[in-house]
């Protein structure tokens, strides 16, 4: 039998090309170590930063050092799937999560991914989980509220929809009672709600959900859950999933947004981590040189889009955790110096029964009175003052100094109007009815009504206005206005209904 040598060089050069076109070293490599949702990887000459990879088994990762011979990556996932050896491909994509309607009611893990049991989500696009904020010329002013229900925020520092406001305070002094109160009062609004627990418990996430189903909250609200089992780069991209979300709602729909980071304090030490164990130099408290830019970069999504965008906004509730009380801290004042002001929670106020702990010392709006209606503008204006004010005359007082008769009024006033502005957990009000009850503190109306009453009154009085005298309210939340003689005739009906409550209750 004769060989036909040309024949056979054809055959083995055919079988070469296809051997390369199977594989190319280019996008396949190595790991070579692997340990804490890291990734050091060999092989991968034409990765880029921020490509998505995909290791053995599905689970994605992304490129985030680019080294001289190897890339250091972090893994979304189960990292304990992977191991020394195994093979890694680039995909030239960057990470995208599934976003629609149908998230709505849902909680999900960074990814998109079902936590809840209720089986999969049918997505109607993919959106950036990283992208860039919008640009000077498609914003608008923040100029309409978002209003969260409760006295002392609305009227003291008012949130508009668009603004950024941060909720700062020591452990366990009702930052995230506040920021799940303004997910609860947009129950039948046109505000789409995201909420981003970072590094919680997962007991503590499943009761945040609990109470939101039966406050009847979930149906416009995403949970996006990175618990602290979770491994630190899923807590990582957490916050920037959720305003994906947000975003899309934005965007599509020309709809408002209201995203809660819960809370960032815990992101920036989930980076650290990710950062000290892809050996990126540390700076001050370890944290590396970049973290202020981890923080910018999600929070100036914050935005209140320009007509030609269809006028959606994304107001942005990140809260932050102090340890002591120091706000001068790296992180929060990081924040504090990104955002649109800030509510701080103090634990003194918090332990002595005022609830919200707002201290309205060092918290402030610097959108204010843009961001309020004319009604509670025109009735709130000099509340903050006053109440600050109130709080060094009741520390003088303490010094057992005897005061003057004006002094000693200023200070009966202080102390119904904290009573005024104290309210349950999930007890929102709406604006009318926060209008009248601050009037009523602001006008002296309450000042002959025994201190530990000021809240029964109000509640008894709101409720009787809604029967006996519903055109004031009406007129409150159909114009929201309050004209000289609007303010008249509550002046008259609140005295006339003082008689009533001291005939039925005695006060």
């Amino acid at each position: 039998m004769k060989l036909d040598v040309q024949e056979i060089s054809s055959l083995i050069k055919k079988e070469i090309s296809q051997y390369n076109k199977e594989i190319d070293v280019s996008t396949v490599g190595r790991v070579t170590e692997v340990g804490d949702g890291i990734a050091h990887v060999y092989g991968l000459e034409n990765a880029m930063a921020g490509e998505i990879l995909e290791f053995e088994g599905g689970v994605p990762g992304e490129v985030f050092n680019l080294n001289e011979n190897s890339i250091g990556a972090v893994i979304y996932g189960d990292y304990s799937k992977i191991s020394e050896g195994s093979a890694v491909k680039a995909t030239g994509r960057v990470l995208t999560v599934p976003t629609g309607q149908k998230l709505l009611g849902r909680v999900v893990d960074p990814l998109c991914k079902p936590l809840d049991g209720k089986g999969e989500i049918e997505s109607e696009s993919m959106r950036l989980v990283d992208s860039s904020a919008p640009g000077i010329a498609d914003r608008q002013p923040v100029n309409q509220p978002l209003m969260t229900g409760l006295k002392s925020v609305d009227a003291m520092i008012p949130i508009g929809r668009g603004q950024r406001e941060l909720i700062i305070g020591d452990r366990k002094t009702g930052k995230t009672a506040i920021a799940l109160d303004a997910i609860v009062n947009q129950k039948g609004g046109d505000v789409v709600c995201v909420y981003v627990a970072i590094g919680q418990k997962e007991s503590t996430v499943a009761e945040v959900v609990d109470m939101l189903e039966r406050q009847g909250a979930m149906e416009h609200t995403v949970v996006v859950a990175a618990n602290a089992s979770d491994s630190a780069p899923l807590q990582y991209i957490a916050p920037y999933t959720g305003c994906a979300i947000a975003e899309h709602f934005m965007y599509k729909s020309g709809r408002d947004t209201l995203c809660v980071y819960d809370d960032l304090s815990k992101h920036a030490v989930a980076y650290r981590e990710m950062s000290l164990l892809l050996r990126r130099p540390p700076g001050r408290e370890a944290f590396p040189g970049d973290i202020f830019y981890l923080h910018s970069r999600l929070l100036e999504r914050g935005v209140k889009l320009s007509d030609k965008l269809g006028g959606g906004s994304l107001t942005a509730l990140p809260i932050v955790e102090t340890l002591e009380g120091q706000v001068s801290a790296y992180i929060p004042t990081n924040i504090i110096s990104i955002t649109d002001g800030q509510i701080y929670l103090q634990r003194d106020l918090f332990l002595s029964g005022v609830r919200p702990a707002v201290d309205v010392g060092i918290s402030v709006s610097r959108v204010g009175g843009d961001a309020q209606v004319p009604a509670m503008k025109k009735v709130a204006g000099r509340l903050r003052l006053d109440l600050a004010s109130f709080r060094e005359l009741e520390d003088f007082a303490r010094l057992g100094t005897e005061l003057d008769d004006a002094s000693q009024a200023q200070l009966d006033r202080g102390y119904r109007m904290v009573e005024l502005l104290k309210q349950p957990q999930f007890s929102p009000m709406s604006c009318a009815d926060q209008v009248i009850s601050i009037f009523a503190g602001s006008k002296g109306a309450l000042d002959d009504i025994e201190a530990n009453r000021v809240s029964d009154f109000l509640t008894e009085l709101l409720a009787w206005m809604r029967l006996e005298a519903n055109e004031y309210v009406k007129e409150i939340e159909d114009t929201g206005k309050i004209s000289d003689e609007l303010a008249e005739g509550l002046m008259s009906v609140i005295e006339m209904y003082k008689n009533v409550y001291r005939f039925s209750f005695g006060g």
